[in-house]
């Protein structure tokens, strides 16, 4: 490819939406052009850089069994009632009615289509395991896009989607995918982490976020300095010990006034308490079910972990109204004593290892002192609903949880029957008998992982990318335009390197020599060659590694093998 007739063109200027390295440099460097609030058009660049992510996410696929398919965008709402999940996904799934006036969706993922597609094939227990994955656009309506590709609506997406006779084979199918993920990530030339993560929408029991480290990251990840384990601040687990409660601190509950007090320092101050040594009483709405959630005072509750336990659709803090109905009192004095009768009170097991505590009275401007939670709260499920900090021990070997903020590039989760059981995805098992078909889920954002390889991968300059995905490993600058052996020198290398199977581009656009640099360093090949007058009539060139900025000058016959090896080392 020769840059002259290339369609693309590089920009000193920032939309004033972009705040991201990613948004800042693909539109500097000429990759991606906005249409529409989180929606963009791919230009070349982009587009090549894409394809190569592609084609790894493929080759691994494919090596492990995997098989393409292509579903359709629009999505009948039908599918979506029968999952039960046309009630419950939220804003974010783009209905529209056709001229039927029939309901439909633009596909935000493609569990309920891709079931339908399978139950309607599948007979016998000797087709499985089947594992299916496509590489498509899909729409989720973002209440609030932003840093360009990372968080649009519109978006590059492979997912995919296992079916096995039971829970033990449909669990060697994600470890299969999980495998794969690493392995993709890996080949991507990325520093990332698996870590446990948090189901969400998507539902199921087991799950991993792939996090591409970054300083920018949207996600908190915390990570043990001595041992392997990850997870994502949703599902991060304290390994600390909480002991049985010391029967000696008890003291005897009394009725305390505490005027207009409603947030946990108020209350503390007034009471000459630590934080700690105050009950949360956290009304939630589960399924549109009200439920009390009780955790110390200077914890935070972790929805995600309510939603997981509970094993919920959806979960969100409960209105004013609805806290009145079943507290009896005004926001901020909601306590685990008095509540309408019928209401699941969930304890958050740190909580065991102290008593004296204080807590709302269910009564506005009241509190209660001097609570013993094994006595004096009747809970109907204890359990982890509190987020792990950093700094807490770890849950497998008690080493220190360091925090590190990653970018989600992918997630796998094991499905069990959430989907094949409602939409009745059976087959006939090996004695003759109905059985319904165990799934897993895997996606990769490719337009996301584009843009999180550039957050990680970045300088003052412009991008810095890994060689496997770079929309061309190797450019060639020619400088002194018009010198007839500079451009036959240049040309030449050129060639050959195409013709050795290098992916390269010729900057023969007639410019100063120091915008080719420029624009060199802002699109961000990862090796340079560099072809003036007088390297060129002592028979040399120079090479210029992106990633380090080392220089050196090798005679124009060795360039072609020697940047060969050098990109085998980057």
């Amino acid at each position: 490819m020769k840059a002259a007739s290339y369609f693309f063109k590089t920009y000193k200027e920032v939309p004033r939406e972009a705040q991201t390295p990613s948004h800042i440099l693909m539109h500097r460097a000429g990759m991606i052009q906005k249409l529409s609030s989180g929606i963009y058009s791919y230009l070349p660049l982009a587009l090549r850089s894409l394809k190569k992510i592609e084609t790894i996410i493929r080759e691994e696929l494919d090596s492990r069994g995997c098989q393409e398919v292509l579903m359709p965008a629009v999505q009948p709402g039908e599918l979506w009632e029968e999952s039960g999940r046309w009630n419950y996904y939220g804003p974010e799934l783009l209905r529209f009615k056709d001229r039927k006036n029939a309901d439909y969706c633009l596909g935000p993922t493609h569990e309920e289509v891709i079931t339908d597609m399978v139950r309607r094939n599948l007979t016998s227990y000797k087709q499985l395991p089947l594992n299916l994955y496509q590489i498509q656009t899909k729409f989720r309506d973002e209440i609030r896009p932003r840093f360009g590709l990372m968080r649009g609506r519109e978006f590059i997406m492979k997912d995919a989607y296992s079916f096995d006779v039971n829970e033990d084979d449909a669990k060697k199918s994600y470890k299969i995918m999980y495998d794969a993920y690493n392995a993709v990530f890996k080949r991507c030339g990325l520093e990332f982490r698996a870590v446990d993560a948090a189901t969400g929408a998507i539902g199921g029991d087991m799950s991993h976020e792939f996090q591409v480290l970054a300083e920018t990251g949207e996600d908190e990840i915390l990570s043990c300095g001595s041992c392997s384990y990850s997870a994502n601040v949703e599902k991060a687990v304290s390994g600390k010990v909480v002991e049985k409660p010391l029967k000696s601190g008890s003291k005897d509950i009394s009725e305390v006034h505490t005027p207009g007090m409603k947030t946990v320092e108020e209350v503390a101050s007034f009471l000459s308490l630590d934080p700690s040594m105050l009950i949360k009483t956290l009304i939630y709405l589960v399924d549109d079910k009200p439920v009390a959630v009780l955790v110390r005072g200077n914890c935070e509750a972790n929805e995600s972990k309510i939603q997981a336990f509970l094993g919920a659709n959806a979960v969100a803090p409960a209105d004013e109204e609805t806290v009145k109905r079943v507290t009896g009192a005004e926001v901020g004095f909601a306590g685990p004593r008095g509540l309408k009768e019928g209401i699941a009170i969930l304890v958050d097991k740190q909580i065991y290892g102290d008593t004296g505590y204080a807590c709302g009275a269910n009564k506005t401007d009241y509190h209660l002192t001097g609570i013993d939670p094994e006595n004096d709260i009747k809970a109907d499920k204890n359990g982890d609903f509190t987020f792990a900090l950093e700094g807490d021990p770890c849950p497998h070997c008690g080493g220190t949880l360091k925090k590190f903020r990653g970018i989600e590039v992918g997630q796998v989760f094991y499905l069990g029957t959430k989907y094949s059981s409602p939409m009745k995805c059976i087959f006939i098992d090996n004695e003759g008998k109905e059985q319904t078909a165990v799934m897993g889920c895997y996606g990769i954002g490719v337009s996301r992982t584009m843009a999180a390889a550039i957050e990680q991968n970045h300088d003052d300059m412009g991008i810095i990318w890994p060689a496997a995905i770079a929309p061309f490993e190797v450019i060639v600058i020619p400088i002194q335009g018009g010198n007839d052996l500079v451009e036959n020198t240049a040309e030449n290398i050129y060639s050959e390197l195409k013709k050795s199977g290098v992916d390269v581009i010729l900057d023969d656009r007639n410019l100063r020599a120091g915008v080719k640099f420029n624009d060199a360093d802002l699109v961000g090949y990862p090796v340079q060659i560099i072809c003036g007058s007088r390297l060129v009539e002592q028979g040399l060139v120079e090479i210029k590694v992106r990633k380090t900025g080392e220089k050196s000058e090798v005679k124009i016959e060795e360039a072609p093998e020697v940047i060969k090896e050098m990109l085998l080392a980057l």
